[in-house]
């Protein structure tokens, strides 16, 4: 099936759970449909999730859905064809979001499945596609189709058992055929397979199979566009900035999130300090910090940055941390005892903390509001929908509270949010009215740049052109500072934004 000029996009969601996975295939079907995007080829794993197409139904469940829900496996309703079936971690599930050539339906479908057969066959196995939609190995089921279509654009799709948990098909009536066996890769050939390579297969099959030229893929959407490319730093400002860091036993935030500024910030010798150790009892999935059990709080820290902020000369400091909820106060007393340190020292340097939500703790924030920050920043992160996803431990109304409570105390208010989640852009503008009601003054709008495939992929790099584009919309809705673009971060070039804050005020 030819496919003329059309670029392919290959991406790879990595292990999302399916309902989130179908807000983000709608959202690319309407790009594709308004031809704002090219043809789009994702992977993804599921977290265990029983799925109930059109022709299924509610009897194909063989044991109590509070029994699956014990066993952590969700039961949904999906609008694609197809009947009952079982995803979970080990299965690789791909979707086709293209347009169908010709509008014929029934030879995609053909088509899609021929690009299996010829993936099992890589492998040495005998696949088979019988009368019912699929494919079988030794007469038993190996992958499952279950493909949707609207205005032309094919979505949901094939779903391959590579290292799959078998026992759970044991508790449906796999695709409406019951006592059918279900396989896998993985137990035909006696061996756990290798994801990735199947991966490779799957996209080499797809391109010969429906006529894509190899040099047309644009690859995985993780791969930077141009505009994200940095210039090469100064090695000797880093490795001095690293030895003044060393020998204080300080750590960055630049350092630890792998901020794609640091060599721009580290060779003008600015850093943002990460007091309270660097491993966060929380596991967000957009941030590279290490989680896990805290390091023991360093008394001497507040001096020690102190020390480090006179020897760079700077005139802003910027303090963080990482989110502490094993402490009675969440390391709220910290933060106090570091913006005293450093007044104490450098009367003349101003001071901006970019704190977390201290579980929304009450006597905790009105410790650090009273310590009198010049700047309070608390980022928002993202779009209210995401938070379970991206933000499991944070509250998206909580921090919002918090923002609102720091600005009724006469603050300054900063606060930044990323983009390229999947969010729409509805909710990000719902969200910056949120933060300008909330008294937020000063804000931040950066890209997301996922840090390694455990994390939350990108689901869209955005062009300088669309930050430009929220940037004025957040001066129109009122911003005093606002500071967007593609590496744009919560503390990048802050003493510039706290200037400009000052001279707006007065």
């Amino acid at each position: 099936m030819a496919t003329g000029e059309q670029d392919l996009e290959v991406i790879d969601w990595g292990l999302l759970d399916f309902e989130e996975a179908f807000h983000r295939q709608k959202m690319f079907l309407e790009e594709r449909m308004d031809d704002r995007s090219p043809d789009r080829l994702v992977f993804v794993e599921h977290p265990s999730v029983v799925t109930i197409g059109k022709s299924g139904s509610s009897s194909d469940l063989l044991v109590p859905e509070k029994m699956l829900h014990r066993r952590s496996v969700k039961v949904c309703q999906v609008n694609r064809g197809g009947m009952t079936t079982v995803h979970g971690p080990g299965q690789l599930v791909v979707y086709p979001i293209v347009k169908i050539r010709g509008g014929d339906v029934h030879r995609f479908v053909r088509d899609l499945l021929e690009v299996f057969v010829a993936v099992l066959k890589s492998y040495g196995l005998h696949p088979e596609l019988g009368s019912e939609p699929g494919i079988w190995v030794e007469q038993a089921k190996i992958a499952s189709i279950g493909l949707a279509v609207k205005r032309g654009i094919s979505y949901h799709g094939v779903a391959l058992n590579v290292n799959t948990d078998l026992s759970l098909f044991g508790m449906i009536v796999p695709c409406g055929h019951p006592g059918a066996r279900t396989t896998s890769m993985a137990q035909e050939l006696r061996c756990a397979v290798d994801m990735v390579e199947v991966k490779e297969r799957v996209t080499e099959h797809f391109i010969r199979i429906f006529g894509y030229h190899p040099d047309e893929k644009i690859g995985k959407v993780s791969g930077h566009p141009p505009w994200l490319k940095l210039r090469s730093p100064s090695q000797q400002a880093i490795d001095e900035m690293e030895k003044l860091l060393s020998q204080n036993a300080l750590h960055t935030v630049c350092q630890s999130a792998r901020c794609p500024n640091l060599p721009e910030c580290f060779q003008r010798g600015t850093a943002t300090f990460m007091i309270l150790g660097n491993r966060c009892t929380r596991n967000c999935r957009f941030c590279a910090v290490d989680s896990g059990n805290p390091l023991p709080v360093d008394p001497e820290e507040p001096v020690h940055i102190a020390r480090a902020v006179q020897k760079l000369g700077l005139r802003h400091a910027v303090i963080t941390s990482v989110t502490r909820d094993d402490l009675p106060d969440g390391g709220a007393d910290q933060f106090v005892r570091t913006v005293e340190a450093l007044r104490g020292m450098n009367p003349q340097v101003s001071v901006e903390v970019l704190i977390p939500d201290f579980g929304g703790l009450l006597d905790s924030l009105q410790k650090v509001f009273d310590a009198a920050p010049d700047v309070l920043n608390h980022n928002i992160e993202t779009v209210p929908r995401l938070y379970p996803a991206i933000r499991p431990g944070a509250n998206y109304q909580r921090s919002i509270a918090i923002l609102r409570y720091a600005a009724e105390q006469g603050l300054h208010v900063k606060s930044g949010i990323m983009l390229g989640l999947g969010e729409t852009d509805e909710e990000i503008d719902i969200v910056l009215a949120d933060l300008k009601r909330s008294g937020c003054c000063a804000l931040t709008i950066g890209q997301y740049l996922s840090p390694s495939s455990t994390h939350a992929p990108v689901m869209k790099y955005y062009h300088p052109d669309e930050f430009h584009r929220w940037a004025r919309r957040a001066d129109e809705l009122g911003f005093i500072g606002v500071s967007s673009g593609p590496l744009v971060r919560s503390s990048y070039r802050a003493e510039e934004m706290f200037q400009s804050l000052c001279a707006l005020k007065r």
